[in-house]
C-alpha cells in the first residue's frame, strides 16, 4: 500500500491477529486458566456462555426506540466471547457460530449511523471478529466482513468528520465511543489484500482507513479532556465504565497494531481513571451511582489493562473483586487477566481512605479497604448542567455491614417520553425529591445550579467536607452549606445550615429499602442482621417521618423503597440541622459517637 510519512498506519503490523490479544499471549492465558482459580472460573463462565450461544438464534435488525444499541451490544458480547474462546480452545463450533452472528449483522440494512455510537459498537464487534478469526476465515468471509465495515461504518463516518459539528468535537461519551469503535475497525482491516489483482479496491479501503484514523486522532483529545485530573468522569459511573472501556480497548489496539498509542495514554487523568472507580465503589461493590447510572455497573475489565499499563496493582484488585461478585464476566476479563493484584492498603505507599474529586466535587470516605462490612460514605456537589445529571446536589450514599442504607435510585427508562429532553425533570428519579438532600418547598433544584466543596479536613478520627449549596434554589434560599463527616470511622455526621429571607418548608430526606422504625428524634433501620441508628441532634423540635415514593407507571416503581425524612413542623428562615447515623451489627453495642464539627 502507498504510504506517506504522515500516514498514521505506516507502522501497521501486517499479519493477524493484531488487535489487543496477540497469538503470543495465548499460551500465557492457557497457563493462567490452569493455575489460577479465578482465571479458571472466568474461562468456565465464558465456555458455558459459548456453548449456550451454539443453539441461540442470531441477532436481528431491531430497534428499541431510536436505538440499535441493544443489538450492537449483543453482537459485540457474542462475537468477543465466541472469538476469544475459539482462539483459546480451537473449537470449530465456536468459530462457526461467531461467523454466523457476523453474517447476520453484515446483512442489516445499516448500523444506525444517525446515532453513530450504535454503529461504533457494531464496528467494535466486527473488528474483533475479523481480526481474531482472520486466519480461520475463507477469502469470501474476509471480504464480506471488510465490506460491511467499510459500507456501514467507515463510509458513513467520513462526512461526519468533515462536518465536525457533532460528536467529533463533543467532550463527552459519544466522542470516545465513536472514535474508538471506528478506530478499532480501521486497525483491523487496513492493509489487507483481499480484492482484485491490481489492488485498486484494497488501496481505496486503505486510503479511507488512513483518513478516518487521522480524523480520530484529531477528535479524541476533545473527549479525553473531560477526564478530571484525578480520573473522574462527570456523566456518572455507568458512562465512566463505557467510556473507559472504549478508551482502553483502543489504546491497547494501537499498541498491538502500531506499537504506538501516539501519546493518548499520557493524556491527563487517563492513568488515574481507575482510582475514580475504586474510590467511587463501596465495600460491598455498589458504586455511588449519581446521575443516570445503576448502583451495580458490572465488571470493568479495563481495570486489568490499566493495572499493567500504569503499574497500579490496586486496579487489578478492584476488578478481581468485581469478577468474584459477578456471574457474567467479559471476554476482556480473560484476555487482560492480571494475576497479581494488591489492595489499596497493600500498595506502597498505602492509598488514603478518603478522596476528593475536584470538578465533580465528590468526596468519598471509608473506614477500611479490605473489609466488605466497612463503613463508606460519598457526597456530591457538582453541576446540574452536566450531561445525564439529576437534580441531586448535596446527595449522598451510605454503606455499612454490606448494606446500602442511603441509596440513589439511579436512572429510569431512556425511552420514557422526553426523558433525555423537555420532560426530564418531571420524572421522579431525576427530580430532587428522590435524592438524599434537602428539598425546599417541594421544588426541584435549579437546572443550572452548581455546588462546590469549599472546606475539607481528612484525619484518622474525623474526616469531613463542606459543600456550598447556596445557588441550588435561587429565590428560596440565600445560604446553604452541607457538612458531612466520617467520625471515628464508625459513624456519619451531616450538618445543614440554611438561611432564607422568606420562610421555606425544608425536608431532609434519605432513600432506603431497609425496615424503618421511628420514634420522634430517633429512627432505626434494619436489614440483613445490621442496624443503622439515626438521631437528630438539633433542632429539638425536628422529628423523623416516613414518606412513600411517588413514581407512577410507566416510570420505574421502586418497590420496597421508602424515604426517611425529617419534618420541622413550620416553615423556617434559619436552620441548623444536625444528624448522626451510626451502623452496628445486631447483638453488638452501638458505638458512642461524641465527635462534632469544628466551629
Amino acid at each position: 500500500m502507498a504510504q506517506t510519512d504522515d500516514d498514521p498506519l505506516r507502522q501497521l503490523k501486517p499479519s493477524h491477529p493484531r488487535l489487543i490479544l496477540l497469538d503470543s499471549e495465548l499460551d500465557r492465558l492457557r497457563l493462567l486458566v490452569r493455575d489460577n482459580a479465578l482465571a479458571r472460573r472466568i474461562y468456565s463462565d465464558l465456555e458455558r456462555e459459548s456453548d449456550r450461544l451454539l443453539t441461540t438464534p442470531v441477532s436481528e435488525y431491531k430497534f428499541v426506540g431510536p436505538r440499535l444499541r441493544a443489538q450492537s451490544r449483543r453482537v459485540l458480547d457474542r462475537v468477543s466471547t465466541l472469538a476469544l474462546m475459539y482462539r483459546v480452545t480451537m473449537r470449530d463450533s465456536y468459530q462457526k457460530r461467531a461467523v454466523a452472528e457476523l453474517h447476520a449483522a453484515a446483512a442489516f440494512r445499516d448500523w444506525n449511523p444517525a446515532i453513530y455510537s450504535d454503529t461504533a459498537e457494531m464496528a467494535h464487534a466486527f473488528a474483533l471478529g475479523y481480526d481474531w478469526l482472520y486466519n480461520s476465515l475463507t477469502p469470501e468471509e474476509r471480504l464480506w466482513m471488510r465490506d460491511a465495515i467499510v459500507t456501514k461504518a467507515i463510509d458513513p463516518v467520513i462526512p461526519i468528520y468533515q462536518r465536525d459539528n457533532t460528536w467529533p468535537r463533543d467532550h463527552f461519551n459519544a466522542n470516545l465511543v465513536c472514535n474508538s469503535g471506528v478506530g478499532l475497525a480501521v486497525l483491523a482491516i487496513a492493509g489487507d489484500k483481499l480484492s482484485d489483482p491490481a489492488g485498486k479496491a484494497d488501496q481505496a479501503v486503505y486510503e479511507k482507513c488512513s483518513t478516518v484514523l487521522r480524523a480520530a486522532f484529531e477528535s479524541l483529545p476533545h473527549g479525553l479532556s473531560t477526564y478530571g485530573v484525578e480520573g473522574s468522569w462527570p456523566e456518572g459511573m455507568a458512562y465512566w465504565e463505557t467510556v473507559t472501556r472504549y478508551v482502553c480497548v483502543f489504546l491497547s489496539a494501537l499498541q498491538t497494531a502500531l506499537s504506538n498509542d501516539y501519546g493518548l495514554s499520557a493524556f491527563h487523568g487517563v492513568d488515574r481513571a481507575g482510582r475514580f472507580r475504586i474510590h467511587m465503589t463501596g465495600p460491598a461493590g455498589k458504586v455511588f451511582n449519581f446521575g443516570d447510572s445503576a448502583d451495580d455497573i458490572g465488571v470493568a475489565p479495563e481495570m486489568y489493562w490499566m493495572a499493567k499499563r500504569f503499574a497500579l496493582p490496586p486496579y487489578a484488585w478492584s476488578e478481581q473483586r468485581a469478577v468474584e461478585r459477578s456471574s457474567h464476566p467479559d471476554a476482556y476479563d480473560l484476555a487482560w487477566f492480571d494475576p497479581s493484584p494488591k489492595s489499596p492498603q497493600q500498595a506502597q505507599p498505602p492509598w488514603p481512605l478518603d478522596a476528593i474529586f475536584r470538578g465533580l466535587d465528590i468526596a468519598c470516605m471509608r473506614s477500611a479497604w479490605d473489609d466488605p462490612a466497612s463503613l463508606y460514605v460519598a457526597v456530591k456537589g457538582g453541576d446540574n448542567k452536566s450531561p445525564h445529571a439529576h437534580l441531586d446536589l448535596g446527595s449522598f450514599v451510605l454503606d455499612a455491614g454490606g448494606v446500602r442504607w442511603a441509596a440513589d435510585l439511579g436512572s429510569d427508562d431512556y425511552d420514557l417520553p422526553g426523558y433525555l429532553g423537555p420532560r426530564r425533570w418531571t420524572y421522579y428519579r431525576t427530580r430532587t425529591e428522590s435524592h438524599n438532600t434537602l428539598l425546599f418547598d417541594d421544588q426541584n433544584q435549579d437546572t443550572r445550579a452548581e455546588a462546590r466543596i469549599t472546606r475539607q479536613d481528612f484525619s484518622p478520627d474525623f474526616s469531613w467536607v463542606q459543600i456550598d449549596l447556596s445557588r441550588v434554589n435561587p429565590g428560596k434560599v440565600k445560604q446553604w452549606t452541607r457538612r458531612l463527616a466520617l467520625a471515628q470511622r464508625q459513624a456519619v455526621l451531616i450538618a445543614d445550615s440554611v438561611h432564607s429571607d422568606q420562610p421555606v418548608d425544608v425536608i431532609w430526606g434519605m432513600m432506603t429499602d431497609a425496615d424503618i422504625t421511628i420514634s420522634g428524634q430517633t429512627a432505626t433501620l434494619k436489614k440483613n442482621g445490621w442496624s443503622l441508628a439515626v438521631e437528630i441532634r438539633s433542632p429539638r423540635h425536628a422529628v423523623f417521618d416516613r414518606a412513600e415514593v411517588r413514581s407512577t407507571p410507566p416510570q420505574a416503581l421502586n418497590p420496597n423503597f421508602h424515604k426517611l425524612i425529617v419534618r420541622l413542623g413550620d416553615k423556617v428562615t434559619e436552620l441548623d440541622l444536625n444528624i448522626v447515623l451510626t451502623p452496628y451489627k445486631d447483638g453488638q453495642p452501638k458505638p458512642k459517637i461524641t465527635a462534632q464539627f469544628p466551629v
